[in-house]
């Protein structure tokens, strides 16, 4: 027969899918796409062609809003953190490290708690990527996978901050973990590009070396961020307040707050 049949893939991992076909199904073009959760299996799928083409990775497709593909590529970075949590688990604990730290000079106080106090790095680490997820999948903020309120959006750049803590600690304090890791991934040299391409966070506030820096760092610099104005009002829930409420960042010369 000369007419050939469309063949139409189900994009699923069914039970009892071996390692070796775990999303193993054919590429398909972003304009292709009609699930509502086109852009994450996009950028999944972009990570599987090649997790070393970052660039590619992170390039807007043309028409796609902007703060989508932020949102999108964030709650990402939180699933593949997971992954660095499970491996640290190895090595950090609340014995070895009792405060969440990155080098001796910066110390991170914990925002999920009343007040934000010291937490043991592996609970910081938990509790970090637990307030992430209530956020990014707080219905208040973020009904929708299509289009997103700029309101929503600017809370993207403070759980930045949180996270890449994680990066700092793990790289300063649990260096072959973190080398191994990276290899696999290139998560935190892909999560530095895309805070810096988007604006999400300051250059001043990513401490460990990569290609992306104009110069190198400086174990001198401290985080000067203020974002008081993600404090949520007295009347809003104990969960919102785990993510927007303060935490503070201490340096062995100053102290200052940073949300």
């Amino acid at each position: 027969m000369s007419d050939l049949t469309e063949v139409q893939f189900l994009r699923r991992n069914r039970p009892g899918t071996s390692r070796a076909d775990w999303c193993n199904w054919p590429t398909m073009p972003f304009d292709q796409m009609e699930s509502t959760l086109a852009v994450q299996q996009y950028i999944q799928q972009l990570i599987r062609d090649d997790v070393t083409s970052i660039d590619t990775i992170l390039e807007l497709p043309q028409g796609q809003d902007e703060g989508v593909w932020k949102y999108e590529h964030l709650r990402q970075f939180c699933m593949e953190l997971n992954a660095l949590a499970v491996r640290l688990q190895t090595e950090c604990n609340p014995e070895s490290c009792t405060q969440m730290t990155a080098t001796e000079q910066w110390i991170f106080l914990c925002a999920a708690h009343k007040t934000p106090k010291e937490c043991p790095a592996i609970d910081y680490t938990r509790h970090t990527l637990d307030g992430a997820a209530c956020l990014l999948n707080n219905n208040k903020y973020f009904p929708s996978r299509v289009t997103i309120k700029e309101s929503s959006v600017s809370k993207l750049g403070s759980v930045c901050r949180r996270v890449y803590r994680i990066f700092s600690h793990a790289y300063f304090h649990h260096r072959s973990l973190y080398d191994e890791f990276e290899v696999d991934t290139c998560l935190c040299k892909r999560f530095t590009r895309f805070v810096l391409k988007f604006g999400l966070m300051s250059r001043d506030n990513l401490i460990v070396p990569n290609d992306y820096d104009d110069e190198p760092w400086s174990a001198d610099s401290s985080e000067s961020h203020n974002e008081s104005d993600d404090n949520p009002s007295a009347n809003e829930s104990v969960l919102e307040a785990v993510v927007t409420a303060n935490d503070t960042t201490i340096t062995t010369s100053d102290s200052s707050s940073d949300c």
